[in-house]
């Protein structure tokens, strides 16, 4: 069996420097929190285990970008990590919170936001 199912997020943004404000400290929050330094891109990475390559979300500028219906959802293990996660969110300038909150499955617990480009992102915990 596979020890995960994804590599990377590959974002594009339009402002950098807004987006690195809002994502250094959610994704930190998240676990992301090996800066890869590489050039021309924000990257972070999660803790490797075993010295093997780790899962990363980076971003990188796209003038022409424009969000889309497109949303990333990150896992969490327990509710009580969601609410912190967006409490996180909310102080770096995420737009338009909704939740966190139970919604369609009695175990589905999860706050919905956007970062300030307005890509659409979610953080969920199911148990």
């Amino acid at each position: 069996m596979k020890s995960r199912l994804f590599d990377h997020i590959d974002l594009r943004v339009k402002d950098v420097a807004r987006a690195k404000k809002f994502y250094v400290p959610v994704l930190n929050a998240l676990g992301f929190t090996v800066d890869q330094k590489i050039t021309d891109w924000v990257s972070y990475e999660a803790p490797r285990k075993d010295g093997r390559p780790a899962e990363f979300f980076g971003f990188t500028h796209d003038p022409d970008h424009t969000p889309n219906g497109t949303r990333i959802a990150f896992w969490a293990e327990t509710r009580a990590e969601v609410d912190r996660i967006a409490g996180v969110a909310r102080k770096a300038g995420a737009k338009n919170i909704e939740g966190p909150e139970v919604y369609e499955e009695p175990d589905y617990y999860a706050v919905f936001f956007e970062d300030p480009e307005g890509n659409k992102l979610e953080v969920c915990c199911r148990r």
